[in-house]
């Protein structure tokens, strides 16, 4: 008999913040500078990489009108979407943390989030930042890297019941294939959906 292929490893699931440790996260961050809030919220708000957000030039954002446009890599689509002003938690004030960011010195850099010393922002000093930030937060160290804010907003756009191209669209996303990576369900949150839809239909 041929020997038995090894059973392929379950890949583990995609490490997400709880709403409660995204704000915690926030608030470490706009204690730390306004640069950090600004740029960690904006990641947030609209599922970007690390690259991409060290990325952002000015004229990917239009203030007058409260929108950013992302050119997102590894094959996502570019996305026009709105700057968000939430009144209800000021630390999701997307509008009010960048204008308080470029209310800062200028020194000319065409990216919107530069280093200290001036220029772009490295990809691994985001890192830095961001480790720093979710320590600081007391986060625990799986949730420690930049990219658990993109699995975040699609987690919690997912928890809220939003519909799928809805979410793809949010998270810049070509195939949908890709946005039912972030889709877990149970058995009971099945069954409660199903009775919810029959209840409706009868």
């Amino acid at each position: 008999m041929p020997a038995r292929r090894p059973r392929a490893k379950r890949k583990a699931g995609k490490v997400h913040l709880t709403p409660e440790e995204m704000l915690a996260l926030l608030k470490a961050a706009k204690q730390r500078s306004v640069r950090d809030w600004a740029m960690i919220l904006v990641a947030y708000r609209h599922g970007l990489r690390a690259s991409e957000i060290c990325g952002l030039t000015f004229d990917s954002l239009d203030l007058k009108n409260d929108s950013i446009t992302t050119a997102r890599l590894k094959g996502s689509m570019q996305t026009t979407q709105p700057l968000y002003r939430h009144r209800g938690q000021p630390l999701l004030y997307e509008v009010a943390a960048l204008r308080a960011w470029l209310r800062g010195p200028d020194d000319g850099s065409k990216f919107v989030f530069t280093s200290q010393k001036g220029g772009r922002l490295d990809r691994t000093q985001f890192f830095r930042i961001f480790r720093a930030v979710a320590e600081a937060a007391g986060l625990p160290a799986e949730k420690r890297r930049p990219h658990c804010v993109k699995h975040s907003l699609a987690s919690h756009l997912v928890a809220g019941n939003v519909n799928l191209a809805l979410v793809k669209q949010a998270l810049g996303h070509r195939s949908i294939s890709s946005t039912m990576t972030y889709v877990g369900t149970t058995d009971a949150q099945a069954a409660d959906a199903v009775r919810s839809a029959l209840m409706g239909v009868f």
